[in-house]
């Protein structure tokens, strides 16, 4: 059975002094916590001391973002070596908004995934559709897209130690969330694409995560689909008690 992981995506919000506020409060609510995996990802400039905050307890820190080249003239980028400096044990790649937004590829997560790893960093790799798509019954295309072209090169024993976050793109920040059933459908196809292109172990090992407006609300009856392994929270982790009772509710789902 795999250990749910809820992760928390700050996105660009919070600065050092109100994160490490944060990080020491939420720091004394999960402090009890067992059989479940918590990660924050607060802006780059908070990494290092949001780190500090959380050393030796159950939360771990993740980037936003990295360059897969070590070193070089690249204004603006930081290296998996430095985030890796910073206290960051985990990296997210390719989310939505860096896809859309500034123009990431498969291949460039590809390259991103590779750095990651090679730094001891575990990726949490973001796929899914455009509300286009999913309304063109794209849905399982675009995910094997990304699959095959994000994975491509690695070994089965890598992909297993990664986690993979299926973010249908007309969820996130909309209030819109996929159903439960919808989340399962998705969920299944990535696990079952796993099993084939790699080998069963990569499927079993490998955690899946939904995000996409996942709230207080809403967490229990996803988290309790027997592929969705937690979730990627974005604009609702940025409140500590919304997000200490997803990080409760999920667990107690995962459980049942």
């Amino acid at each position: 059975m795999r250990t749910p992981l809820i992760a928390g995506n700050w996105k660009m919000f919070k600065t050092v002094q109100e994160a490490v506020v944060y990080a020491k409060e939420f720091r004394s609510f999960v402090k009890d916590l067992e059989d479940v995996d918590i990660v924050v990802a607060p802006p780059f400039t908070a990494v290092h001391a949001v780190a500090e905050a959380v050393r030796n307890s159950v939360i771990a820190v993740a980037a936003q973002n990295l360059h897969w080249e070590k070193e070089g003239a690249f204004t603006g980028e930081v290296s998996a070596a430095m985030v890796r400096e910073a206290g960051a044990e985990y990296v997210l790649v390719g989310h939505s908004e860096r896809r859309q937004l500034f123009g990431e590829t498969d291949q460039s997560v590809n390259k991103k995934i590779g750095a990651a790893l090679g730094n001891d960093l575990i990726p949490i790799v973001c796929i899914g559709e455009t509300l286009a798509e999913r309304e063109a019954n794209r849905t399982f295309d675009v995910l094997d897209r990304q699959i095959r072209q994000g994975f491509d090169g690695f070994s089965a024993a890598q992909v297993g130690s990664l986690v993979i976050a299926y973010e249908p793109v007309w969820a996130i920040g909309t209030g819109r969330v996929a159903t439960s059933q919808q989340a399962q459908e998705a969920h299944a196809h990535i696990r079952g694409r796993l099993r084939s292109w790699f080998n069963d172990d990569a499927a079993e090992q490998c955690h899946i995560l939904y995000g996409g407006s996942v709230k207080p609300d809403n967490i229990a009856e996803l988290a309790a689909q027997p592929d969705v392994d937690g979730a990627l929270v974005g604009g609702a982790s940025l409140d500590v008690r919304a997000f200490f009772e997803i990080v409760t509710k999920g667990r107690a789902a995962r459980q049942a």
